[in-house]
């Protein structure tokens, strides 16, 4: 028996040595496999020539973004994202999420690019970098048609809007939000998650008015009969795409694109193909 087991002993040695042999060759193959897998992989993404651009924006703010009939993100910022990744080389990619949410995603890299009708303003500009700007906005009042509100004459002549005493609706983060908060303070100020709440509580009489950018104001006052926009003008501002502080290669790529639309007259036909110039 003890002759036997030594024997055998001796032919599992070798037979363990042989499939080692063999093993070792189909290990390094897989592993070679493997490397040149993962190098295409990483080649694949993340690269200005044939990566995925994340865009988040908030679709209720007709008509630089809305659902349309197909459920998906359209409007003037969803066409100039996807110029622009066209020019890079990338693909599109948009997720709807909360206004207050996006600076947020985009700090913590959930998503790569914010165009959401987003005003340029210094505190902000603190957390992002902004791209020049591709559109001017204007924060206008909507307002029932039987309310007292009126624009007041200034020292100078001309008009402003004081809405001193009464409770003012916005879009929670806008910049309506910020300029009326800090101005008539927070107790004067309700905010909701989108502007159509904003407008539907000004409907059922639960606020005096809501400030909010001029071309969503259009749609929603064409939407609400009894509403009518203040004749004179909240604030004028500038609005621009924010990226993350840490991809400046983005920023000047997005920059340079941008350019390149305005140049060509791209971006300027997107924004007279929601916003024709006679303003009709």
């Amino acid at each position: 028996m003890k002759k036997f087991s030594i024997a055998m002993l001796s032919m599992v040695l070798a037979g363990s040595l042989l499939l080692s042999g063999c093993g070792g060759g189909n290990t390094d193959t897989q592993q070679n496999e493997d490397s040149n897998t993962d190098a295409a992989a990483t080649d694949s993404t993340d690269t200005a020539d044939g990566g995925v651009l994340r865009m988040g924006t908030n679709a209720t703010f007709p008509p630089y973004e809305f659902t349309d009939e197909n459920g998906e993100v359209a409007g003037i910022d969803a066409e100039i994202a996807a110029a622009v990744a066209e020019k890079l080389g990338m693909e599109l990619d948009i997720t709807d999420m909360a206004f207050e949410s996006l600076i947020p995603a985009l700090q913590a890299g959930t998503i790569d690019i914010v165009l959401a009708g987003m005003t340029v303003d210094p505190e902000r500009a603190e957390q992002v970098n902004f791209t020049d700007s591709y559109a001017t906005g204007v924060q206008v009042v909507i307002i029932p048609e039987s309310s007292d509100i009126a624009p007041v004459e200034q020292e100078d002549g001309s008009m402003a809007v004081d809405l001193t005493g009464k409770t003012i609706g916005v879009q929670t983060g806008t910049t309506g939000d910020l300029y009326c908060t800090d101005e008539y303070g927070q107790e004067n100020v309700k905010q909701f998650d989108n502007g159509p709440l904003a407008v539907a509580a000004l409907v059922n009489g639960q606020i005096d008015c809501v400030v909010i950018d001029q071309e969503p104001a259009k749609n929603y006052v064409a939407a609400n009969e009894g509403l009518k926009i203040l004749d004179t003008a909240y604030a004028n501002e500038n609005y621009a795409a924010a990226i993350s502080k840490d991809n400046t290669e983005l920023l000047e790529q997005v920059n340079a694109a941008m350019q390149e639309l305005k140049d060509d007259g791209t971006l300027q036909s997107i924004i007279d193909k929601y916003i024709p110039a006679d303003g009709e």
